[in-house]
């Protein structure tokens, strides 16, 4: 059996918690929240057959097979960072927040002193295989396309560029590099960065998003051209209903990836 940590108990968190309890190799021993939010999770995981224990740090003597970064940015310094350094592999999600300027070296760095490794998760995007094959047989342009529904832009830079509310037809809230759209919509945009990361880099990836008011999905598009040929991907995704601004694609990627740690065969 794997034994798990969880970092963060949002509609992500709680997704992937529903669903691992299917599966009877894996199993989340502890969720850390932040402080002050215990008893907040406590009641989002009232549901489950056996709740996972509820922390506000990872103890010094813990040992999990894996910690698994659902909360965004403030955790990969808080937790991650901390954990690699102790020989804990780690899977990220909020792989967005590595648009930082210099947190890929530290988080490298950190994985190097306690000889373990980081996973960056894809969540709602695929094709990430074929695109960090094509990095290495010649790679010259990738270009992403984010749409979503309009509400799925409230409370970010989108409402500076047009209103959100009475919007009638699609409307380019953004165009730019990855890195850019990284820093503007932390939580919009963790597919431009992963794409980056495959990729490219976050400088030399094209960005466009696009808030559509018809839209009851989050459509990703991408395309990619070099020396090895070219490939095109759309994927339709329907958001959580807890949280319009991620796929639920999201959700299984995870799981996904703790099956592979966890089962014989992997794919």
């Amino acid at each position: 059996m794997l034994h798990i940590t969880m970092i963060g108990c949002g509609a992500i968190g709680v997704g992937v918690l529903e669903l691992l309890e299917k599966d009877p190799q894996l199993c989340v021993d502890a969720v850390i929240a932040s402080a002050g939010s215990e008893d907040l999770v406590r009641q989002r995981l009232a549901s489950l057959r056996q709740p996972p224990q509820v922390l506000t740090a990872l103890p010094a003597e813990a040992r999990p097979d894996l910690l698994v970064e659902c909360a965004g940015h403030k955790a990969i310094e808080e937790h991650v960072l901390p954990a690699l350094e102790r020989g804990i592999a780690c899977l990220i999600v909020s792989v967005g927040a590595l648009s930082e300027v210099g947190l890929v070296e530290r988080l490298e760095a950190a994985a190097a002193r306690g000889n373990t490794r980081i996973e960056l998760l894809p969540g709602a995007i695929g094709g990430i295989d074929a695109l960090s094959a094509a990095k290495l047989g010649g790679l010259d342009s990738v270009a992403y396309v984010g749409r979503k529904p309009a509400r799925a832009w409230k409370h970010t830079p989108a409402e500076q560029v047009c209103d959100l509310d009475t919007l009638s037809e699609p409307t380019v809230i953004f165009e730019g590099s990855a890195r850019e759209a990284a820093r503007l919509y932390p939580k919009n945009a963790n597919v431009a960065a992963t794409l980056s990361l495959a990729g490219l880099g976050l400088d030399r990836t094209r960005v466009t998003l696009i808030a559509d008011p018809s839209s009851e999905e989050n459509v990703h598009q991408f395309a990619a051209k070099g020396a090895f040929g070219g490939f095109e991907m759309s994927l339709r995704g329907k958001p959580l209903q807890a949280n319009p601004k991620t796929s639920a694609l999201t959700v299984y990627s995870v799981v996904r990836a703790l099956g592979n740690h966890a089962h014989a065969i992997s794919i």
